[in-house]
Order: structure tokens, then C-alpha cells, then sequence
């Protein structure tokens, strides 16, 4: 088999006529460059260089290899320059999974920003508020919300302190009236979620041994959560949700927080993927991206 190593010896010794030349030029000694040719030879099964004590030339074979052997190592510092480009630029083909909320309204423009940084990405997109199997679905990457329950997962954190809040309409506060206590919740007309057709009805509030849980009541639920958020917007309800996937809502007033001094559930935002060899440099470059974008959300 022929070997990287010895076909650069001789192209060296070629290029500069002296066994010795090319052998400092490689860094290596006379004798293993001479031991480099000789095992080139034998491979190939002819000789490529006659040589004397005093003069080193091409045979005749020897000259019409040279060209191969020019072009081959040349493809493959090419093929090496590929690969580091590769590294240091993102691109390649991501197959993700995201909740349909965050999905929709806010990831789709994130992932279009970074696709404009980075044209040699593309994307494949699953959006569905229902859990993924990384194992059995074609997803390389699943960006879901809540603590991480498969310890074999490897969890790269987005929004690590996010958290629900209680938010309502300004007009459905006029038409019902404002909390003052936690409790009034109970009076409300709740905007409930739904996965795998079971209700999120038990609300919690609070933190270790302050934990408070409500059973709530309502007329609606969704297995969507994008559903949940505009009926909220709509008016027709109290809805408890990732903050992060109210930012805009509260930020322009249609949505109004609710009890904030309570601390809502504990709702991180993690990217998760299989192995940790699946943590590509296009992989980081896209979670330092929408860390940041989270960060201003």
C-alpha cells in the first residue's frame, strides 16, 4: 500500500534533485528518505530514480509518475483544506425539532438569521409541541423545554433560568377582574395545555419547600401551545407559560403579567442532542447564536 509519507519524499527529492536537499527540507534524515524511495519503488514495482555517489535522476518511468504523484497530493491537500474549511465555517444539514410556540414565533426568524450568516447550512424542521424521540426519529437535534429526564441525552442550555408566568389580556382583566392572590386563580377561566392528550391542569408556584400547586379549570386546551397563546392574546382566559414564549406579547401589552412577585415553574430551554460526537463547531456556533437571541428575547 502506497504511503502518504514516501511519495512526499519523493516529490521532494525530484523537485530539488538532492536526496539530502529533500531530506532536510522534510526534517527527517538522509537515511530515512532513502529508505522512503526504496519502499516507494517496491510498492510500485519500478524504479523511479538512478542514482550514483554523485548524481540523482528520473528514469524514464520515474518522470511519467511524477505527474500522478504531483496531482494525487495535491487533491488530498485539498481534500484536507475541505475539511478544515468545514470545520471553521458552519454548514451541513440539521434536522431539528422545536416546541410549536418558540417555533413558530420565534425560532423560524432566528434560524432564517443564522441561515443568512451562514448560507452553507441548511435545515430540516419538525414543529410539534409532542416530545421527540431522538432515537427513533430522523432528528439530530431537539430544542424542548423542561429539566432533563434521559441522562444519556447531552443537554447544551439555551434560556437555563426561564420560567412560566400567569398572563391574561387587558381586556379579559376588565371584563373579570385582576388577581390578588393566588387562589382568585381559581375562579378564572384557565387556558390549559395538553400533551400527549393529558391536561396540564395541576399549576405550580414557587420554589422548594414554598411549592404551591393549583388544580385548575377551564373551557379550552390544546395540544398546541401557539393555540394556548393566542387565545390568551384574544382575551378569552388566563394562560401559564414559558415567558420566553410571551416576550413580544408582554413586551407590546398584549399580554399583562400576573402575581409576578410568585416565581412561575421552572421552564429551561435546553438544545438537546444524542452524543456527544453529534456536538459539531456548526452545532455551537448555532446554540451560542440563539443563547444570545434568548438572552434578548
Amino acid at each position: 500500500m502506497l504511503r502518504l509519507d514516501d511519495l512526499t519524499v519523493f516529490v521532494r527529492t525530484a523537485d530539488s534533485g538532492s536526496l539530502s536537499a529533500a531530506a532536510r527540507e522534510l526534517a527527517i534524515s538522509p537515511a530515512l528518505a532513502s529508505a522512503a524511495l526504496k519502499r516507494l519503488e517496491a510498492t510500485l514495482g519500478w524504479r523511479l530514480l538512478a542514482r550514483t555517489t554523485r548524481t540523482l535522476r528520473l528514469t524514464e518511468e520515474g518522470a511519467n509518475y511524477l505527474r500522478h504523484a504531483r496531482e494525487a497530493l495535491r487533491l488530498l491537500q485539498e481534500g484536507q483544506d475541505a475539511l478544515q474549511q468545514g470545520q471553521d465555517t458552519p454548514g451541513g444539514l440539521l434536522r431539528i425539532a422545536m416546541p410549536s410556540d418558540l417555533g413558530r414565533n420565534f425560532l423560524l426568524r432566528w434560524l432564517d438569521e443564522f441561515q443568512a450568516l451562514y448560507p452553507r447550512v441548511s435545515f430540516q424542521l419538525s414543529v410539534s409541541d409532542r416530545v421527540s424521540d431522538l432515537y427513533r426519529q430522523p432528528v439530530d437535534l431537539a430544542i424542548r423545554y423542561g429539566r432533563l429526564e434521559d441522562s444519556s441525552l447531552v443537554a447544551l442550555p439555551l434560556a437555563p433560568d426561564n420560567r412560566r408566568v400567569l398572563v391574561a389580556a387587558p381586556a379579559y382583566l376588565q371584563r373579570h377582574g385582576v388577581l390578588v392572590t393566588l387562589q382568585d386563580l381559581l375562579q378564572h377561566n384557565c387556558l390549559r395545555f395538553m400533551v400527549d392528550e393529558v391536561i396540564h391542569d395541576r399549576w405550580q408556584f414557587g420554589q422548594g419547600s414554598t411549592l404551591q400547586e393549583l388544580h385548575v379549570q377551564g373551557n379550552r386546551s390544546a395540544d398546541d401551545a401557539d393555540v394556548v397563546r393566542r387565545w390568551a392574546v384574544a382575551g378569552l382566559g388566563i394562560a401559564y407559560k414559558s415567558r420566553l414564549d410571551l416576550a413580544d406579547d408582554i413586551r407590546a401589552g398584549r399580554l399583562q403579567v400576573l402575581l409576578p412577585q410568585l416565581a412561575g415553574e421552572a421552564a429551561p430551554l435546553n438544545m438537546l442532542c444524542m452524543h456527544r460526537q453529534h456536538i459539531t463547531p456548526t452545532v455551537l456556533q448555532l446554540r451560542d447564536f440563539l443563547r444570545e437571541r434568548c438572552m434578548q428575547a
